[in-house]
């Protein structure tokens, strides 16, 4: 286990003046502050050879490497003290953390593994802010955004928080008496009495635990016990271990009984050899007679003509037809429900009224962008027709011209056909955990506005939603787990895909389903890669000539569950290629719009926004500019080149 006790020198090392001239001169302001960062999380983390890289997809770490977020040339406030937390929290892990321990004595169920977890880590960030005490405030940070992020200060009930996520919160409080950020207090409170009364005076010494991370471990392990989680631990490492001595010597001893009877054995065949003789020619006969039956069954089989051969079962399909590598380990506890299946009608109306007072300050601005959308998607549908035909629809309006001279032939008309081809347009909305609080707000009120525009101009509108059912895996990693944790397993959680509106509901009928979006407890992980596969299934199996998807996300595919026993980039590997397929296809138009995180990397047609404000805005735009006629137009709404 590290266990450095020697403080390093943070000052220099994450000095803005010690950068290299490379990072002084570069053209980017955030290279500098990155370039620091770096060294002072290598000096941290006491390993010089320590591979450390800034992303926009997930924060994670390895044995020999650390992902920091991205930090932008803007470097806002937010963005700094995020970049420092994460960094300070995966260094003081890699140095006061040792896997081997760990994984030792690492419980099986899910919510023992998830406690254990939160534990662990409490004590690494525990134990450098004794050392260390400017780490301290850069972790709280981190804690602040994250909570942020999840909408902690929100949640009113127990049940809504995550026992784990509160249960490492306490133990941090209680081993450093810094208090929490206002989010995590807030999930902190809602459990704190639930697991001081369940653990007694077990967590008075918490402090005094931190060195030594075996012993911390069996302590922790008794909390879990204590919380009523025991019969998730599996079996106790330390017994074991006693068990597998006394089975060793148990196996000497009979080894050597059994040596002892071999040299019997050998005796009392030399006193009836007459007998020995006589086994062994019944054993001969029996051996002779089996070859026999074996030659002949497989003569039977050799015979057989080839319209009788067996049937070998057909192999099973992949999970994904965009890449047959991409794996499932269980798929029996995924969902594809309604929305109207996850909530009682008086729930899904108390939030959609919910949903209704945070759209009415944005009704103005988002109605003139409906009103501008609908103008334009009608100047493609205005009838036009053709008169003084011979044949077709009579001409009532020329009737006159017959009664006033009866050898006037009568007047026929004929509609022209428009180029607007029947349409149908489905919104993906990403239901993640990262989405909660603003971004599903508004999500959910411009699929909303758009709804009630399209469907006001005969095109049909289908509204989905993707997420899972549990946080860091299901059942499906239940399973895993029973099953000894098998290498590459590939995705380990439960998909929950939601059906907000069907392209042939009435928009007056599932209004009320979105505000599902505003329930708590709702948004977890995502996998955007079989989520968007499932919608463009759905798509091709419609009548409508021409089919539009639009995807509405914040991010990259993340799954812990799947990403921690797999590839670090096994879920984006997969989106990019149903992508790819989907637009290999050309079934589908496929577009995207990436809310605070730039998804042009993964689409061919797609928008960033920086403000989820922005999203009505760019959802009009972009589907305005599919039904535009001017392809030069379309070209400069879609960021592609101008046509000649």
């Amino acid at each position: 286990m590290k266990t450095g006790l020697r403080a390093p020198p943070l000052a220099k090392a994450a000095s803005l003046d010690d950068v290299s001239p490379m990072a002084k001169n570069s053209d980017n302001p955030a290279d500098p502050f990155k370039k620091a960062l770096i060294e002072a999380t290598k000096v941290l983390a006491d390993d010089a050879d320590l591979t450390i890289s800034f992303s926009v997809d997930p924060p994670g770490q390895t044995a020999d490497s650390i992902r920091l977020p991205q930090v932008s040339r803007r470097m806002t406030r937010d963005e700094v003290l995020l970049a420092r937390g994460v960094a300070d929290s995966s260094a003081l892990r890699h140095r006061y953390h040792d896997a081997a321990t760990h994984n030792r004595y690492l419980p099986q169920g899910q919510m023992a593994r998830d406690l254990y977890e939160a534990m662990e880590t409490a004590r690494v960030e525990a134990l450098g802010a004794e050392r260390m005490p400017g780490t301290a405030g850069n972790i709280d940070a981190r804690i602040g955004t994250e909570a942020r992020r999840k909408g902690y200060e929100q949640i009113r009930e127990a049940s809504d928080a995550p026992l784990a996520v509160a249960a490492g919160y306490l133990f941090r409080h209680l081993a450093t008496g810094r208090e929490m950020p206002e989010g995590a207090r807030n999930v902190m409170e809602l459990w704190r009495g639930f697991i001081e009364e369940q653990t007694g005076d077990r967590l008075d010494d918490l402090a005094g635990r931190l060195d030594d991370q075996g012993a911390f471990a069996k302590f922790a392990r008794d909390v879990i016990r204590d919380l009523g989680y025991g019969d998730q631990l599996g079996d106790d490492p330390d017994l074991s271990d006693d068990e597998d001595e006394a089975s060793d010597e148990t196996a000497e001893e009979e080894e050597q009984e059994s040596e002892g009877q071999d040299e019997s054995d050998g005796d009392e065949a030399e006193a009836a050899p007459e007998q020995s003789q006589d086994e062994q020619q019944d054993e001969s006969q029996a051996q002779v007679s089996m070859d026999e039956t074996a030659d002949s069954e497989e003569a039977e089989e050799q015979e057989l003509p080839d319209g009788e051969a067996p049937m070998e079962p057909p192999p099973p399909a992949p999970a994904s037809e965009a890449d047959p590598d991409y794996k499932v380990y269980l798929t029996e506890h995924d969902e594809e429900m309604g929305a109207e299946d996850l909530a009682e009608p008086a729930e899904l109306e108390r939030l959609r009224a919910y949903l209704d007072q945070q759209l009415e300050p944005l009704k103005g601005a988002v109605g003139r962008l409906a009103n501008k959308l609908q103008r334009r998607l009608q100047a493609q549908q205005n009838r036009s027709w053709e008169f003084d035909l011979e044949e077709g629809i009579l001409d009532a309006g020329r009737l006159a011209r017959v009664v006033a001279n009866p050898t006037t032939p009568l007047s026929f008309k004929v509609e022209k056909d428009t180029e607007f081809r029947d349409t149908v347009v489905t919104l993906l909305l990403d239901n993640s955990g990262s989405m909660r609080g603003r971004p599903i707000s508004i999500a959910a009120i411009c699929a909303d506005v758009l709804a009630r525009t399209l469907e006001r101009c005969d095109v049909k509108v289908e509204i989905l939603g993707f997420t899972t059912r549990a946080w860091k895996g299901g059942q499906a990693r239940e399973a895993w787990l029973a099953d000894g944790r098998p290498a590459s397993p590939g995705r380990l959680n439960d998909l929950r895909h939601i059906i907000y509106k069907r392209a042939d509901a009435p928009w007056r009928r599932v209004r009320d389903n979105l505000g599902l979006m505003m329930k708590e407890g709702l948004l977890k992980e995502n996998i955007d890669g079989e989520a968007l596969e499932w919608a463009h299934r759905r798509m091709t199996a419609r009548p409508e000539a021409r089919k539009i998807l639009m995807v509405i996300s914040d991010g990259a595919p993340v799954d812990d569950s799947t990403l921690s026993v797999n590839a670090a980039n096994y879920l984006e590997k997969h989106l990019r290629d149903v992508i790819a397929m989907v637009e290999k296809r050309k079934a589908v138009e496929l577009i995207a719009i990436g809310i605070g995180h730039d998804v042009t990397r993964y689409y061919d047609r797609a928008v960033t926004i920086t403000d989820v404000e922005q999203l009505a805005g760019a959802m009009t735009e972009q589907l305005a500019s599919l039904f535009d006629s001017d392809p030069r137009a379309r070209a400069r709404f879609r960021g592609m080149r101008r046509v000649a």
